[in-house]
């Protein structure tokens, strides 16, 4: 499994971005940059990337600079898969 096309992936899903994530590097701003990133959509992504890579997210474990860019949330996913 290719982690950060399956994260992008996840981003277009939830975000309803249709395919614009396809251009998205790990340096793409995410929170405060695109404005369907909002409370909601982070509670929905954070639910999805659980059930996708089957681990759980304590609320501790997150704050925004996960959401700051592609990379830090790729990053993240990653932290936790290796856990």
């Amino acid at each position: 499994m290719n982690t950060q096309q399956e994260v992008l992936s996840i981003l277009d899903e939830i975000l309803s971005l249709k395919g614009r994530s396809a251009g998205f590097s790990a340096s793409t701003p995410l929170l405060g940059a695109i404005p369907e990133l909002d409370s909601m959509a982070v509670v929905a992504l954070l639910t999805t990337l659980e059930e996708r890579f089957g681990f759980s997210v304590d609320d501790d474990e997150i704050d925004g600079s996960t959401f700051a860019t592609v990379g830090s949330l790729i990053e993240f996913v990653e932290g936790k898969l290796a856990a």
